[in-house]
């Protein structure tokens, strides 16, 4: 029998008294070298009675440590978890000057230590279907796996996937700024450097946050990157961008070429995606499979239970 997932009403007691007890008992972490040796920080869960496996590909500026009620609510339903903090954020390596740089080089870098990490720590624990599961920029990387490995994964879930980014610039403009960050940073002789607008980390109140109707889940989000200041992370580089624009271009120009059985779950009051090209993309895949929460807004993992429960069961019904 299906247990049930977290309330926010019963949060900070399960917090302490069950999901904490369970990271420090039933979670193993460890790191394996990505791409260009990169060191990638992951974590993962087996209960006795798993099913299946997912695997969890997280949003930009995320760590594998905010995701612990997500991971203990999945490890309840008997699924084995496997999770990684992507190169240049989390735990895991940085690549540039700056540990608060937003940076990558290349999405394909991404997919990689994903490919790499599924084959190399994954598949020796895991248990039945491998399933990938994903948010936002996550979703992008898996959507780009999906495409360079089709056999990977039985089923992927993609929520809030990033196939198209508020706001849309027009795309000459995108590249005059793009191409005068980088002769900037290039002067500079630095790596990398941040994007016209963007700062180090910033705490935003809960009341100006476009991310969750959950007061209680974002609080304990912005708790923990206070009180864990090495998972910290800015703005976007300029780099970033420039990535980030090149791989959402592939997606798209490719999207009809993702066979496996995918479901694309989009938060319509989403601030940070841009839906319509989200949509439009998502609509194109093979064996793809798309639903609109209606009214929720980007983060539907740390949504009010309002959104969230649902999402979680339609998950867990999608998987099954």
């Amino acid at each position: 029998m299906a247990k049930p997932f977290t309330r926010e009403d019963d949060l900070i007691d399960a917090i302490a008294t069950r999901i904490n007890p369970f990271w420090q008992q039933d979670v193993t972490t460890g790191t394996f070298a990505g791409k260009d040796n990169v060191d990638v920080f992951y974590a993962w869960c087996k209960p006795d009675n798993a099913h299946a496996t997912i695997v969890i590909s997280s949003g930009r500026i995320e760590s594998l440590l905010k995701y612990k009620e997500l991971i203990y609510d999945f490890f309840r339903q008997g699924y084995a978890v496997f999770i990684l903090d992507h190169r240049g954020q989390g735990m895991s390596g940085r690549m540039t000057h700056d540990p608060q740089h937003g940076y990558v080089a290349d999405f394909e870098d991404y997919v990689d230590d994903l490919i790499t990490f599924t084959h190399k720590i994954v598949a020796p624990l895991e248990v039945g279907a491998r399933y990938l599961l994903c948010h936002s920029m996550g979703g992008a990387i898996g959507a780009l796996t999906l495409l360079k490995a089709p056999e990977l994964f039985s089923k992927a879930v993609l929520c809030s996937p990033m196939f198209g980014i508020r706001p849309a610039l027009p795309r000459w403009v995108s590249n005059m700024l793009i191409g005068a960050g980088l002769a900037f940073n290039r002067a500079r002789k630095r790596q990398s450097g941040y994007f016209f607008g963007q700062t180090p980390y910033l705490a935003y109140p809960y009341a100006l946050n476009k991310l969750t109707h959950s007061e209680i889940r974002y609080r304990l989000f912005r708790d923990l990157y206070d009180e864990e200041r090495e998972i910290q992370l800015g703005g976007v580089t300029t780099e970033w961008l420039q990535a980030a624009l090149t791989a959402m271009d592939k997606i798209e120009s490719c999207a009809a070429q993702i066979s496996t059985p995918t479901l694309v779950v989009s938060a319509s009051q989403d601030k940070i995606i841009d839906n319509k090209r989200q949509l439009a993309v998502a609509r194109r895949m093979q064996n793809g499979t798309v639903i609109e929460m209606q009214g929720a807004y980007h983060e539907l993992f740390t949504e009010s239970d309002d959104y969230r429960i649902p999402l979680l069961t339609k998950v867990v019904d999608y998987l099954q």
